[in-house]
């Protein structure tokens, strides 16, 4: 190949990929010879991290807690050369990571326990169930090796229910009339020069055209219910079967789908979002296997925290540790308790933060009739009852069975079904979601488990909220003395196993470079 011809094919190959990004050059490539046919050898994904402490450390750490945020603090330091010793109450890892499969139990403050009675290969993510992929939890699993798989969060498929309702309807047949009926009110009042003194001639053009979009409104810009609405019967050979009329403009706001069709509006929610393949718990093993199986303690229950002029001593259930400095990630309703002398100022902050009641249940059938007769594969049914929530399973389809969540509470209804015994509240959770699946939600049930994480031990809550943020929250983002505090309660990222990452960052990195500055 001569070198005319050679800088023909780089300025074409430069040219197409100015016009059609790197997709069209990596096809023109192909055409011309210069791309391989198929991948060589197999993809190995990146393994560097985007956070990393610089330079080494020489110093003794010890860690409360060893859940998220206590694991992840471990897991840096020891990477800069720290040595770290964990400090767990619990009989397991993980903290509010936690999923159960069959023969786990699950032991409540008052003493009841349940057995996971699940099939093989059947599992229930009692804590955090998703991952936006945004979010460092992304970071960290492709770091340490963990799979990911999508979370379906918005299923159109899936059901609302409102006590408003007559009857449960498919979101997108909620979605259409909802998005219909103010497509239809906005035209209309633009069309009748409501909005003159607001828009020009040319926005209201442009608005009318978005809007008829928007809800699928006809030439009168009347909504009388599309296609969107979905189908009894779907096209095929024949033309299907639509679903009915729409019910009235009345009927659709009374029945109060807002809440249900925006909860994957916020940034947060909006899909894709992810998830571990085979469990959440798949980040805590990964975690404990890079921080070291023998750097963590459990059934040590912290009964004691002191500042010393030189480091911290921690007394705990099974002896005593002294260290050069602490990291305490456990809640901070139980921290402010701990005798400490760490001050007044300090326990008080620690009170501030007041524990959130949540629930879950994991109800588990021996046929997947969600797929089979529902033709729902993942995402989730928004309710008004007291159930909020049923999630249903973004992994294993068509697989001999499933697990469905058949309630996600807070606050209220959580301390509502945490009240109860298991027993009652699968009897209230079945009664409840019988509304919308009918009798098979109660006769196919095989198993069930559910939890009150504020009846959990070493835990007591599913999360926090502040009443304000600040005073309190500003000073326990410093630390006192050698104690640093980490912890999704520490962010803006509450209840996201994403803060307690966060949070463990932002503590190691100041631990870090106090270190760095004191033996320099």
């Amino acid at each position: 190949m001569s070198d005319s011809t050679a800088m023909t094919r780089r300025a074409l190959l430069l040219g197409v990929g100015a016009a059609g990004g790197a997709g069209a050059m990596f096809a023109a490539m192909g055409a011309l010879g210069l791309a391989p046919d198929a991948q060589e050898k197999a993809f190995v994904p990146p393994q560097p991290s985007d956070f990393a402490l610089r330079g080494r450390g020489a110093a003794k750490v010890v860690v409360l807690g060893a859940g998220v945020a206590g694991l992840t603090c471990a897991y840096e330091l020891g990477k800069a050369g720290y040595d770290c010793t964990v400090l767990e109450a619990a009989d397991r890892v993980g903290g509010r990571n936690l999923t159960l499969r069959a023969g786990d139990r699950l032991t409540e403050k008052d003493g009841e326990t349940q057995t996971a009675e699940f099939g093989e290969g059947t599992y229930f993510n009692a804590g955090p169930g998703r991952i936006a992929q945004w979010m460092v939890t992304m970071d960290y699993c492709r770091e340490l090796g963990v799979p990911i798989e999508t979370f379906v969060n918005n299923n159109a498929s899936a059901y609302v229910y409102t006590r408003g309702m007559t009857a449960p309807a498919r979101a997108r047949t909620a979605r259409a009339d909802l998005y219909g009926y103010v497509a239809e009110l906005l035209a209309k009042a633009t069309d009748a020069g409501a909005l003159n003194r607001r828009l020009t001639k040319d926005d209201r053009e442009r608005l009318a055209e978005f809007l008829r979009r928007f809800g699928d409104i006809g030439p009168d810009l009347t909504y009388r219910g599309s296609t969107r609405r979905g189908f009894e019967t779907y096209p095929g050979v024949t033309g299907g079967v639509p679903v009915g009329a729409p019910p009235s403009l009345s009927d659709v706001l009374a029945a109060g789908t807002g809440r249900a069709l925006t909860m994957d509006f916020g940034y947060e929610q909006a899909m894709p979002m992810f998830q571990p393949v085979g469990g959440m718990d798949a980040i805590v093993t990964a975690l404990v296997r890079a921080v070291g199986r023998d750097r963590i303690k459990t059934g040590a229950r912290v009964t004691g925290l002191k500042n010393l002029p030189d480091g911290v001593e921690v007394a705990y259930q099974g002896g005593t540790i002294r260290a050069d400095y602490c990291v305490a990630t456990l809640p901070p309703h139980l921290l402010a308790r701990l005798p400490h002398n760490l001050g007044a100022p300090i326990t008080a902050a620690l009170r501030t933060p007041v524990p959130v009641a949540a629930g879950k249940i994991g109800l588990e059938y021996g046929r997947r009739w969600w797929e089979i007769d529902d033709r729902i594969y993942g995402g989730i049914t928004e309710t008004d009852l007291d159930i909020t929530h049923i999630w249903y399973p973004s992994h294993g389809y068509h697989s001999g069975s499933g697990l469905v969540v058949g309630y996600y509470n807070t606050e209220e209804n959580a301390h509502l079904y945490g009240e109860l015994s298991h027993r009652d509240r699968r009897s209230r959770a079945l009664t409840q979601g019988k509304k919308i699946h009918g009798e098979k939600y109660r006769t196919e049930l095989r198993s069930s488990v559910s939890i009150a994480w504020q009846r959990q031990p070493h835990i007591e809550g599913g999360w926090v909220y502040w009443p304000s943020h600040q005073g309190a929250f500003t000073l326990l983002q410093r630390p006192a003395g050698r104690v640093y505090f980490a912890g999704d309660w520490l962010t803006h990222l509450i209840a996201w196993q994403a803060g307690a990452m966060e949070s463990a960052r932002k503590a190691v990195t100041e631990l870090h470079r106090r270190v760095l500055q004191t033996s320099s």
